[in-house]
């Protein structure tokens, strides 16, 4: 396998700026085994998510289909790219990658970001009634370009992937919350991995196949690997299912919430109708989910946060975030 001779930093945790003192409540990072216990200042975007009270609801990525990289070291702000993957296979696979709308996840185990690997690989389908996880062991770097993404190579998972962003060098709350957060979750398929997307609201977690996204994690996930174990989702941190349009997560996060509905496969979108124009300030939609007993109604709607902030720890400028509010329609 070639080697990247000018390598990134490693995604060391960052320090936050000397003197700011966070609130207590939202800063404290537990410590993993192994591990000191970390700090995040009050200036992190993560802290900032959790005092405005930012919802993560319809946040999950468009991603429904990911090929997951076996990669230790350090990883650099991309990561593919910035790490010892080999740089003349890695521009072909970014290339294939985004033709054949596939997302590419470095991933490493947790703990020793130096071990050696096992040079795993894994191609992911997430789509409704497609789910799969294939894992495979390759050769060099390069046998990833002509591999099959189809899940016609490998061996299945056993049961679901827990994929815990920890890429530091992207933001520093991702390495602050999801490195001990890697560390102690209790699943038996654990990996830290490359930007998700969210920064703002690590700890991030992707449950695989399905494509769950979840942020904002408390202690040590165990609630969310007890969920999945079972089959259901673990709604209080549930950002979305992965490869849905957000109005979709959204309706779905409230017809869970009234319904009680928390399996993996309830709620299946049937239909989004847009009532509005694209663009927009305020947007709407109506959208039918497949419920257990008939259709269920929803009508969406989505506008922007009342106030602009950095919505990441690199962001130069504020933006605003989407809220949504989701009325179920009775008898249509």
């Amino acid at each position: 396998m070639g080697g990247v001779d000018a390598r990134p930093e490693p995604d060391r945790e960052p320090a936050g700026p000397p003197g700011v003192t966070a609130p207590a409540d939202f800063c404290r990072v537990p410590a993993a085994p192994g591990l000191p216990e970390g700090r995040l200042t009050e200036d992190r975007c993560s802290v900032q998510a959790l005092v405005r009270g930012d919802p993560g609801v319809a946040t999950a990525s468009p991603a429904q289909r990911w090929l997951l990289v076996e990669q230790p070291g350090p990883w650099g702000t991309d990561a593919l790219t910035q790490s010892r993957f080999d740089p003349a296979v890695a521009p072909r696979l970014a290339h294939r990658a985004r033709a054949e709308g596939v997302r590419v996840l470095m991933i490493r185990r947790p703990g020793d970001r130096l071990a050696d690997s096992q040079r795993r690989w894994a191609y992911v389908d997430g789509r409704p009634g497609a789910e799969g996880v294939w894992w495979s062991v390759r050769d060099r770097d390069g046998d990833l370009v002509d591999a099959p993404w189809d899940g016609s190579v490998g061996d299945p998972a056993g049961g679901p992937v827990y994929l815990v962003c920890a890429h530091g060098a992207h933001d520093a709350c991702c390495a602050l919350r999801g490195r001990p957060l890697a560390r102690t979750l209790p699943a038996d398929d654990v990996w830290e991995c490359s930007h998700l997307g969210g920064c703002r609201f690590a700890g991030n977690v992707l449950v695989l196949p399905h494509g769950f996204a979840y942020g904002q994690l408390p202690g040590d996930g165990a609630e969310l690997v007890a969920a999945h174990t079972a089959g259901r989702v673990a709604l209080p941190w549930l950002r979305g299912r992965s490869g849905l349009p957000a109005p979709v997560q959204a309706a779905q996060h409230t017809a869970r919430t009234e319904l009680a509905l928390l399996g993996v496969d309830d709620l299946h979108p049937r239909d989004v109708r847009r009532l509005t124009p694209a663009g927009v300030d305020v947007e709407r939609w109506v959208v039918t989910l497949a419920g257990p007993d008939g259709d269920v109604v929803t009508e969406v709607e989505s506008r922007p946060s009342a106030g602009a902030a950095p919505l990441t720890c690199r962001a130069t400028h504020p933006a605003h975030s989407r809220t949504w509010r989701v009325r179920l329609l009775p008898g249509l």
